[in-house]
């Protein structure tokens, strides 16, 4: 067994600021998005956001300056409320000491991900760490997930998926995994039909390592 954890919104809780940060970004470029339609429609890697929200309207290059910008406007931000969530600390070292190999599969770029596991310390749980500039689909592309457990050298069926978005247990469906959701984000009934699910939880103090 190993598991594979998304990070925002599974591992910290900053998928409201992700969304804000949208919502300014978007309006910024001319569209108004309500916190519902940016929820529904944001997800993914950046680049394949932008280019589904403005076909055709920009460079490559134009929508990862875009992107750079909007992730620089979240470092600043979440900064002071970066920890986290509830457990995980725990959860991550109980399982370290068991033995489980443990990665990382975001779609988060590389600075959001440094941000997160150097500031909080904890880069040396993982075995394996992919984002979003090492894939070349991005969820509910099953790319992400194979990368880290092939990293990892685990088999697919064997890896147990942490995420917190019904894109993210879409992903983890296609990978042929099963998911457990933290529910930061979604609701419970925005998973009906996602046979990847096994359970919900609100955060890791709910998750003992024997599921």
């Amino acid at each position: 067994m190993a598991f594979i954890f998304d990070m925002d919104g599974t591992m910290v809780d900053n998928m409201m600021t992700h969304h804000k940060g949208w919502q300014m970004t978007l309006a910024k470029y001319g569209l108004d998005f309500t916190m519902e339609e940016v929820k529904a429609t944001c997800h993914g890697k950046n680049v394949e956001i932008i280019e589904r929200l403005f076909p055709g309207k920009y460079t490559r290059e134009e929508s990862e300056r875009i992107s750079a910008e909007k992730e620089a406007w979240y470092r600043s931000i979440f900064l002071p409320d970066l920890k986290l969530l509830p457990g995980l600390q725990e959860f991550l070292q109980s399982a370290h000491e068991a033995g489980i190999p443990m990665g990382i599969g975001t779609a988060a770029p590389k600075e959001n991900v440094d941000f997160v596991l150097d500031h909080l310390q904890i880069r040396h749980f993982f075995k394996a760490v992919i984002h979003a500039e090492d894939v070349t689909k991005g969820k509910p592309e099953p790319e992400v997930f194979f990368k880290v457990a092939d990293q990892m050298g685990v088999p697919y069926a064997q890896c147990l998926v942490f995420e917190d978005s019904p894109t993210g247990a879409k992903t983890a469906l296609n990978a042929g995994m099963k998911a457990i959701i933290l529910t930061t984000t979604h609701r419970e009934e925005e998973f009906a039909g996602i046979e990847s699910v096994l359970r919900f939880a609100p955060d890791f103090r709910f998750l003992p390592l024997s599921h």
